[in-house]
């Protein structure tokens, strides 16, 4: 793209495990990973990613890309977040915070979005589809990916692009291109895994991916999020 910078990718662990997505979530204005990171890793991710990195667990579990959707604007997070973790996340992020009122909690695998759209699990009321758009700011639409109601566990998209289950249907990666306005692309990560999410944390600036990715993955991944 004219203008913009190159993508940084690097491979990574979190936990000591690949699954780097099921860890962490980032935006362009912040990250969040799990307590417990030591404190040079999260320099350096704050320095690849060049946002605030905030270290915290939610509803006292690790597994904060799972329990969390979020672009630049605003996180949706599980319902029985401590009001603890709340009120963290409202003083070190400085970005709008909303419960999702569900019997579903993962909002990391219901929601897929960026600062432009989300691509949101038809498992969801209307309620939390608006709940979406408010925090978020950005129009909200239902959608699956590989036929799969759970278009954040199988794809994972930034202001740059968006990486699809490798069975998503012509139709469904028109839909996301045309939801969050980026180029769209299949693939998988750490050597094989189809539920992309899982291995992949990133912004605008740099992603990183699971330590298992391959070189030809790799080449997909920097392609679609150039």
């Amino acid at each position: 793209m004219v203008g913009v910078r190159e993508l940084t990718v690097t491979r990574a662990s979190v936990m000591g495990s690949p699954n780097i997505g099921v860890f962490a979530r980032a935006t362009d204005s912040f990250a969040i990973f799990p307590e417990g990171i030591p404190a040079r890793k999260l320099e350096r991710v704050s320095r690849l990613l060049e946002v605030k990195v905030v270290s915290l667990d939610l509803g006292y579990s690790k597994l904060i890309g799972v329990l969390s959707a979020a672009n630049s604007r605003g996180i949706i997070v599980p319902h029985y977040l401590t009001e603890e973790e709340e009120k963290f996340l409202r003083e070190k992020l400085e970005v709008e915070v909303e419960r999702l009122r569900s019997k579903h909690t993962s909002a990391g695998n219901l929601i897929l979005a960026n600062d432009r759209g989300a691509v949101v699990s038809p498992l969801l009321g209307r309620r939390e589809l608006q709940t979406v758009e408010d925090i978020l700011g950005v129009e909200a639409v239902y959608g699956s990916i590989a036929g799969i109601p759970l278009p954040g566990s199988m794809a994972a998209a930034t202001n740059r692009g968006a990486m699809l289950h490798p069975q998503a249907s012509d139709e469904e990666v028109k839909k996301v291109a045309e939801v969050l306005k980026v180029r769209v692309g299949v693939g998988t990560v750490n050597g094989g895994v189809s539920y992309v999410s899982s291995g992949i944390v990133g912004n605008s600036k740099a992603l990183l991916v699971g330590s298992l990715t391959t070189g030809p993955e790799l080449l997909t991944i920097s392609t679609i999020f150039e």
